[in-house]
């Protein structure tokens, strides 16, 4: 629900345009829906309407991108919010538009959210177990011993290692959520380090994994997904409770989960931007990270040099002593 304030600034637009605009009925309903949307992102951030600045227009457009928006959707919010701030500067509510000199839609390149390496440690190792956060000590002995913690049920510590098993794999393959859900039994091949991946257009390929991600779905192989599934047949490596499939919308709940650990928040997309930026960092080429990954043109994979390049700027204005320092003329 929108705060006070927001709730004001909305019904005050909705009646200017109902009585001075005199707007369509659903017109008036679109707006009122796309402005709420844009509100509730603000007041996540702790910011009202009126407070809004470019750089929050800009971090919304990203978010819309981001969570798998076209461009003529974002294009459309824009708009509304265009005509908002509009009303709010001609009503002198506000001093500046924050719209002004947003690019259309179809002008931006939106480079993908990668957590750094550190952060997905952590994401990794503080995987929750009955709540408790494991250390990343912990957690490798947990991986290697012959016997998880005994303080849990035995269907607790199978999702436990299911959750485990999945992390793992979208960050080591680069996977989408959709290749896991829908990943087979038949397509592991930890014998041999790699998983048969079914993406877009039915297009197979393989995809290594490293040895934490074999050693994870090795024990889930082991000791998870027989409990999980209770006597159920299903073709599938990963499953819901009961054996029932695991949908898409429940690994990125998943997900979400696992990244409280991190402190913010996190998709089974942005793990997929983690492997590659990750990869491209440590000099992959780009081809390869193409391949893995499965893009159909190699344009889609050369974003990612331009993530890694942001980081390496960052890192390098952060740690070179003469980065910032002025030269003495």
């Amino acid at each position: 629900m929108p705060s006070e304030i927001n709730t004001h600034t909305l019904d005050s637009f909705r009646d200017y345009l109902r009585v001075e605009r005199g707007s369509a009925k659903l017109t008036i309903a679109a707006y009122a829906s796309d402005l709420a949307q844009f509100a509730e992102f603000l007041e996540k951030r702790g910011l009202e309407l009126t407070g809004a600045q470019r750089d929050d227009m800009r971090e919304y457009i990203h978010e819309l991108f981001s969570n798998g928006m076209d461009g003529r959707s974002v294009g459309r919010k824009l708009s509304a919010i265009r005509h908002l701030y509009r009303h709010l500067l001609l009503d002198r509510k506000i001093d500046k538009d924050p719209t002004l000199n947003i690019d259309s839609p179809k002008q931006w390149k939106v480079l993908p959210k990668a957590l750094s390496r550190d952060e997905v440690a952590a994401m990794l190792a503080g995987t929750k177990l009955g709540g408790a956060k494991l250390s990343e000590k912990t957690l490798a002995e947990t991986m290697l011993a012959e016997k998880l913690p005994g303080n849990e049920t035995v269907r607790a510590q199978a999702l436990w290692l299911r959750d485990r098993a999945m992390l793992e794999l979208l960050y080591a393959g680069g996977v989408r959520v959709s290749e896991v859900a829908d990943a087979r039994l038949e397509d592991l091949k930890l014998d041999m380090g790699y998983i048969l991946v079914r993406g877009k257009g039915d297009k197979e390929r393989m995809v290594p994994l490293g040895v934490p991600a074999q050693q994870a779905l090795q024990r889930y192989l082991k000791d998870g997904r027989g409990a999980i599934a209770k006597k159920r047949s299903s073709p599938l490596l990963f499953l819901g409770t009961g054996g029932r499939r695991l949908t898409r919308q429940r690994v990125w709940q998943l997900v979400g989960k696992a990244a409280l650990a991190t402190g913010r928040h996190a998709s089974p997309h942005m793990l997929r931007h983690s492997c590659a930026t990750h990869m491209v960092e440590n000099g992959a080429d780009l081809r390869t990270v193409q391949t893995i990954l499965g893009h159909a043109d190699i344009s889609t994979t050369q974003i990612y040099t331009h993530v890694a390049l942001d980081r390496l700027k960052s890192v390098y204005a952060k740690h070179h002593p003469r980065a910032k320092a002025r030269a003495n003329l």
